[in-house]
């Protein structure tokens, strides 16, 4: 798993607009905040994402980009930030690359059930390309206004 101070691993995926978006675009200029989430248009990640939208505004005040993954595809990306007006980038990871190379893809145990899914994770990396933060395992509610004062502490 990934932890602060570990260079950010490279991520070059589609977006929901079908175009080539890499996280090293924003090196330089701005913080970015990478949240990777199960599914689209679920309750969990829908309550996530509209709270990054709700804070847009003071992420962008703190020369911050949101940007969200999951292996959903394209289309669903665009249908799911179409749907709620959600503001920040969407990439679809649908190969899993992204998801195996922070460490989100992992086991997970639901009853007697288990399988393989996107762990619920952010990590804050700075304009220096280096992970200021990696939360594992969080909760969707209230997650956007904690990440937002993580960030203005970096």
């Amino acid at each position: 798993m990934l932890k602060a101070g570990d260079k950010a691993p490279a991520v070059e995926l589609p977006s929901a607009e079908m175009k080539m978006q890499t996280v090293a675009d924003h090196q330089g200029s701005h913080n970015v905040v990478l949240y990777f989430y199960p599914k689209d248009d679920t309750p969990g990640c829908t309550m996530e994402s509209l709270e990054f939208t709700d804070l847009m505004d003071e992420f962008h005040e703190l020369d911050t980009v949101v940007i969200g993954i999951s292996k959903d595809t394209c289309i669903s990306h665009a249908a799911f930030r179409d749907k709620y007006g959600l503001t920040m980038q969407l990439l679809a990871d649908v190969d899993g690359k992204a998801c195996e190379d922070y460490g989100v893809w992992q086991e997970k145990i639901k009853g007697d059930e288990r399988k393989m899914g996107i762990v619920r994770s952010t990590f804050i990396i700075d304009k220096q390309g280096v992970i200021g933060h990696a939360l594992y395992q969080v909760k969707p509610k209230g997650h956007g206004e904690l990440i937002l004062d993580l960030v203005r502490a970096l």
